[in-house]
């Protein structure tokens, strides 16, 4: 079937024509062009490559095109607890041991996610001694002991079998995943994407409007934000607006306090952070994006499934019943 107008935002393929350069048989060269059909018009058409590259082709060098099915979703293939691994190696505790595939973090209280055990795979300890290691780990540092656990798992049946109970019922978290060329997509560059100013450190400014580091020391704060393999920071507005963290994992780009102030919500700040740090995830090869948010955050799951992203699991903070 040829391509029409009516194949824009479908996956295609495309064969155009290389102007002034000779293929291998002597003939004109050509390429194929594989991404999603972002434009058609009567003189050009536009092809988003998986990596995020805009590639437009003039008609007059096409050659073939025609539609074809979608990717298959390989980012919603990954395990919980693959991605869980994936989550926490983009915000990791100054003070960390592990525990067989566990890994035991304390970051002096600043956030649960910090301050937990991550419970995905083998303590290599039986269940009870391994529970027992996680109290005395946390009780010498003055915390409470927390796991976190994802929902539905048999380590979740299993924690609770031992006398462990949520947290925090109002606690559970949502990972939710989609594909950076699709977010980009869906997330065009809104106007003033252009003034977000992106950083290798948090500003005095950013942690302003992060608003989450009261009483917790400043050092412990910025060894955790500024965790991970490259970690990028963005900022709109100065003072600032809007703010965002992400930082990228293998092709993993993670999206981290996306925050925009309450007197200038609704009017794209976010979109615009996001956005920016999305193609920054890009420009590193990141080829899928998760972010996590409170299960009760009906505003961000709103706002963010607009941008494709999808629920992949839900996690929740157990603790031992006194």
């Amino acid at each position: 079937m040829p391509l029409n107008r009516d194949h824009v935002g479908q996956r295609v393929i495309v064969r155009r024509l290389l102007p002034g350069e000779t293929g291998p048989s002597g003939g004109p060269a050509m390429t194929d062009v594989l991404g999603v059909l972002a434009a058609f018009d009567s003189s050009s058409l536009a092809v988003e490559r998986d990596d995020g590259e805009l590639v437009t082709i003039l008609r007059a060098d096409l050659v073939t095109g025609k539609p074809i099915p979608p990717r298959p979703v390989t980012r919603m293939r990954i395990s919980a607890a693959a991605l869980q691994r994936i989550c926490a190696a983009g915000w990791v505790a100054p003070d960390h041991e592990q525990l067989g595939d566990w890994q035991l973090r304390a970051a002096a209280g600043f956030t649960n996610r910090a301050n937990s055990v991550l419970t995905t795979g083998d303590p290599g300890v039986p269940l009870r001694t391994a529970l027992d290691q996680v109290e005395a780990y946390y009780r010498d540092r003055g915390l409470p002991p927390l796991a976190q656990v994802v929902d539905g798992s048999t380590q979740l049946g299993r924690l609770h079998d031992l006398g462990w109970r949520e947290a925090r019922p109002d606690a559970g978290a949502m990972v939710l995943v989609t594909s950076v060329a699709r977010a980009r997509r869906l997330m065009p560059a809104p106007p003033g994407t252009g003034d977000v100013v992106l950083r290798d450190e948090p500003t005095g400014d950013w942690l302003r409007l992060y608003g989450r580091t009261a009483g917790h020391p400043e050092a412990v704060v910025r060894s955790v934000l500024t965790s991970g393999n490259a970690v990028m920071f963005a900022e709109l507005g100065s003072p600032a607006i809007a703010i965002g963290r992400a930082v990228v994992t293998g092709d993993w780009v993670g999206l981290y306090a996306v925050e925009v102030a309450a007197d200038h919500r609704g009017q794209g700040a976010g979109s615009a952070v996001a956005s920016a740090l999305l193609s920054w995830g890009a420009s590193l090869g990141a080829l899928s994006a998760y972010l996590q948010t409170r299960e009760d955050n009906t505003t961000a799951h709103r706002v963010f499934s607009r941008f494709g992203f999808e629920t992949h699991h839900l996690y929740r903070y157990l603790s031992p019943v006194a």
